[in-house]
């Protein structure tokens, strides 16, 4: 692993799954039961900076990681995200990809789903097309 000083994800994680180029754990404060971090071993602050190899490790990890959950808490949907700077809500410099199981009821009216990042835009009304 390639650790990068004084960085939360480059010390000794709780490992759940892991491949050659990134590692999957149960996140320190869940959103909900069975929330998992997808993090590349090499530290790396972003996304947009891992290698395409360091992506493919991931979200094969992504896969692996909804079986495990899948068969341990029975989630009824998720969500997968990626925050990239601080604007974004990134609070780590290191890439990491949140995979939150959703359960029916978690959430009063769950429509828009990731849109909720910015709260007032996560409801929206289709507007259907005439004529």
């Amino acid at each position: 692993m390639y650790e990068q000083q004084n960085c939360i994800f480059c010390g000794e994680p709780e490992i759940v799954i892991q491949n050659d180029l990134a590692y999957a754990h149960y996140d320190s404060y869940p959103v909900n039961t069975g929330h998992c971090l997808i993090i590349p071993h090499r530290h790396v602050a972003e996304y947009f900076q891992a290698t395409a190899e360091e992506k493919a490790a991931i979200w094969a990890l992504v896969d692996e990681m909804k079986t495990i959950i899948d068969k341990e808490y029975k989630p009824d949907g998720y969500n997968v995200g990626v925050n990239i700077g601080k604007t974004a809500g990134q609070s780590v410099p290191h890439l990491h990809v949140h995979m939150i199981p959703r359960y029916k009821g978690d959430m009063e009216d769950p429509r828009g789903g990731v849109r909720g990042v910015i709260p007032h835009k996560q409801k929206y009304e289709r507007k259907l097309k005439t004529g």
